[in-house]
């Protein structure tokens, strides 16, 4: 926060031309697209209650709290002043408050304590509100979430684990599970000689009487303090899932041995380590052999928070973007009426505002199939990857263009914008990056014609509203039957069906300004992905205004 009543005459100038501080920000309010798209998609009836937690989570001070828990980064203790292994992580306290303020408003819990329409709908906005704030605190609400699906395929393991996880408390001591007054969950799959190649890890887990014991080495292990963790290792049956606490069931510390924290590009808030399990007491989820199926409902709902977060984190560079050009002057002007300019901040908000209303239609895709709805599931199955790549991989080049509309004043630390870069490529390579997305959803629709299927039905629903729409369908048809090379050009593939699917959105959806200038820059051939290539008839002033924070 500004200290009180700062110093504008100095000795040798006066301070002018500069944008005011941009203090409390209402995240739920002030974003009409998020309204707009939480109320289309079935999530309405949490209005309230995001706009509450909109206004808790865009005070200054919650934006100062995010600055602090990253400029004091985790700390591993691994031993205690005696010489006895503790395998801890010690966080700034402003993380914990982070943790609190997230926990207590259900960011990990919502959509599943209140099972209705539109509950993950809800869920998303409000994660959506958090992740423009800070990121870091995100990767243990997001597996909190994702977890559950997975733990309900053994009935036994849910009894005992989901009252926890469903918990709107904090606690942040490190004791037995049982004893606290809420949980949380982390994963952890990868190892070094084998990265999204899970089918070449070598951990093995063996029977030690009734309980199974996980020896071998895991090489990033997000949030490493969590209650509990999901894993894979192989059995002679084939590689299976594993919950692994962090204390046994008779209150002793299991064998997690933390090696070391990575020390990361971004995301610096939260602690992410290298794993040891020797001897590691676990207990089987799913069926043995069935690894994989098992934790993949978990991996579909981590990718989901991986979307929408990087949609979150346009957003608000978006917002800090606007704001200082609005109240910047150049060339006796202000920035923001500057043609070229206001073409880049037309076309950073068209971005913006297609990565969130695709963010909130995976939402609803994913209540629908898990209400029974087989072909939302198809959508939500192949829907989340193809969102979770094209998001994702535009979000650091959108922040990135936030930050050089500040000029020189966005580069310094002093600033969220670095922040907010830093963070950006997190969700493109955690949980899949580009190549392993791309080859996902070609598997999708190999493995599972219904997907396919799903998808196209909901781009139909956009035929006929423009013609350049039309014409980019008809071309991803034909690109998508034909099987020549098609690993080769996975990406590409991917990246039309993303663009595809926010154009089809937009038309249905948003003005027309929106649609047309998304239409013709993106659809319209020669995408370069470069920002403020709108053409010059483009309704630069309402798509501004539909931007600007109310």
């Amino acid at each position: 926060m500004p200290p009180r009543a700062p110093i504008s005459r100095l000795p040798t100038h006066e301070v002018t031309n500069m944008p005011p501080y941009i203090g409390d920000q209402d995240l739920w309010q002030s974003d009409t697209v998020l309204q707009e798209a939480v109320a289309r998609e079935g999530g309405g009836w949490a209005a309230e209650r995001l706009a509450g937690f909109g206004k808790a989570a865009g005070r200054a001070e919650v934006f100062d709290l995010a600055d602090q828990a990253n400029r004091y980064a985790p700390e591993l203790r691994a031993f205690d002043r005696y010489g006895m292994r503790i395998n801890q992580v010690a966080f700034h306290p402003s993380y914990h408050a982070l943790q609190d303020l997230a926990v207590s408003h259900g960011l990990p819990n919502f959509a599943w304590n209140h099972p209705q329409k539109g509950a993950h709908v809800a869920h998303a906005a409000l994660n959506y509100m958090l992740n423009q704030v800070e990121g870091g605190v995100l990767c243990p609400m997001a597996m909190t979430y994702a977890v559950v699906p997975a733990l309900k395929s053994t009935p036994e393991v849910a009894a005992e684990w989901l009252p926890r996880l469903l918990s709107t408390q904090y606690d942040a001591r490190d004791i037995p599970a049982a004893e606290k007054t809420g949980a949380q969950m982390g994963m952890f799959m990868t190892e070094k000689q084998g990265g999204s190649d899970v089918r070449a890890n070598s951990t093995q887990a063996v029977r030690d009487g009734d309980v199974w014991r996980l020896t071998g080495h895991k090489f990033f292990c997000s949030a490493p303090m969590s209650d509990a963790f999901l894993t894979l290792a192989y059995t002679d049956v084939g590689l299976s899932c594993f919950l692994v606490p962090r204390f046994t069931p008779d209150g002793e510390r299991n064998m997690l041995m933390l090696q070391r924290l990575k020390d990361k590009m971004g995301n610096k808030s939260n602690a992410s380590s290298e794993m040891e399990l020797q001897g590691t007491y676990g207990v089987l989820v799913g069926p043995e052999g069935r690894g994989v199926r098992t934790i993949i409902d978990m991996v579909q709902g981590t990718r989901f928070y991986c979307a929408f977060g990087s949609a979150a984190l346009m957003r608000q560079a978006l917002v800090q973007a606007l704001h200082h050009t609005a109240h910047r002057s150049a060339f006796q002007k202000r920035l923001i009426d500057q043609p070229l300019m206001r073409n880049v901040l037309a076309d950073l908000a068209l971005e913006s505002e297609a990565a969130t209303v695709l963010s909130m239609r995976l939402g609803r895709a994913i209540d629908e199939g898990l209400a029974g709805d087989e072909n939302a599931a198809a959508l939500a199955r192949i829907g989340t990857a193809i969102g979770k790549y094209w998001i994702c991989k535009r979000a650091p080049g959108h922040v990135f263009e936030a930050m050089e509309c500040h000029g020189g004043p966005g580069y310094v630390e002093e600033s969220i914008l670095p922040r907010l870069l830093r963070e950006a490529p997190v969700n493109s390579i955690w949980e899949g990056s580009g190549n392993v997305i791309c080859l996902d959803v070609l598997r999708a629709l190999h493995k599972d014609p219904a997907t396919g299927a799903a998808y196209m039905a909901e781009v139909e629903k956009a035929r006929g509203m423009d013609g350049r729409f039309d014409a980019a369908l008809d071309r991803l048809q034909a690109a998508l039957a034909d099987s020549a090379d098609i690993e080769l050009r996975a990406r590409k593939l991917t990246e039309t069906m993303a663009l595809v699917w926010q154009a089809a959105l937009l038309l249905q959806h948003a003005p027309q300004a929106v649609a047309d200038a998304f239409c013709a820059t993106r659809l319209d051939g020669g995408f370069g992905g470069a920002y403020g290539d709108l053409p010059a008839d483009s309704d630069f002033d309402a798509i501004l205004e539909r931007a600007i924070p109310r």
